[in-house]
């Protein structure tokens, strides 16, 4: 390997001072609000895709289909656990 060269250890401790730094001087929540907007996007696209819904009912279903999607996560996840830990 050349000298130049990070070692994987060495690129994630670098990767992780420059998190450090960043949540250092500024807000987690305004660094990542661009992100969770676009991914509730995606919510708001599946249960009014024509915008004819009131804002407040759109929301409300948004919220609805977030965590029907998180909870099919955690199924499938359990269902995996479940199938790993079964002994052949």
């Amino acid at each position: 390997m050349p000298e130049d060269r990070l070692r994987p250890t060495e690129r994630s401790l670098q990767a992780r001072i420059a998190a450090y730094k960043l949540h250092a001087t500024h807000d987690s929540r305004e660094i990542t609000a661009p992100a969770r907007r676009k991914f509730m996007e995606r919510f708001v696209n599946e249960v009014d895709p024509d915008r004819v819904l009131p804002e407040r009912e759109r929301a409300r279903r948004a919220e609805c289909a977030k965590k029907a999607y998180f909870t099919s996560l955690s199924l499938e996840s359990a269902r995996e656990r479940r199938k790993r830990a079964k002994p052949s």
